[in-house]
C-alpha cells in the first residue's frame, strides 16, 4: 500500500515505514507526530484511488525522528573574469526528517499480495 502526498510544493510517494526528509518545520520535537492531509493518490493492490485534486478525508500519519538535518552544501561562487572580483558563499538547507506509521485512506480496496508457491 502507497501513497502520493503533497507537502512544501513537492509530491512523494511514501508507504508505511518509509522515511521521508520534508522542509524544516520549527516547533517539532523528535516523537511528535506529523498529519499529511493533503494526498493525492493512493493504491492498495488493487484499484487506485485518485484525487481531483485530493483524496477527501485521506491522511497519512508519520513521526518525527530528526526536528533539525543538514542537507547537503550548496557552494556559490561567482566570478567576474579579468576583474579581480570573486565572491564566494555557501548554504546548507534544514531538513525535518519523518518515518510514516500510517496511511488512512477511505474507500481504498487493500488486497494482500499472493503468497508464492
Amino acid at each position: 500500500m502507497f501513497a502520493v502526498i503533497e507537502d512544501g510544493n513537492r509530491q512523494h510517494r511514501v508507504e508505511r515505514g518509509s522515511f521521508l526528509s520534508i522542509d524544516y518545520r520549527e516547533g517539532v520535537e523528535e516523537g511528535s507526530e506529523i498529519t499529511f492531509d493533503r494526498v493525492l493518490l493512493a493504491n492498495g493492490g488493487g484499484p487506485s484511488v485518485i484525487g481531483a485534486p485530493l483524496i477527501e478525508g485521506a491522511t497519512v500519519t508519520g513521526q518525527v525522528k530528526i526536528a533539525t538535518e543538514k542537507g547537503p552544501k550548496l557552494e556559490i561562487q561567482r566570478l567576474r573574469r579579468r576583474k579581480n572580483s570573486r565572491r564566494h558563499t555557501g548554504h546548507r538547507q534544514k531538513h525535518t526528517r519523518v518515518q510514516i506509521t500510517g496511511i488512512s485512506i477511505p474507500g481504498l480496496q487493500v488486497v494482500a499480495p499472493a503468497e508464492p508457491a
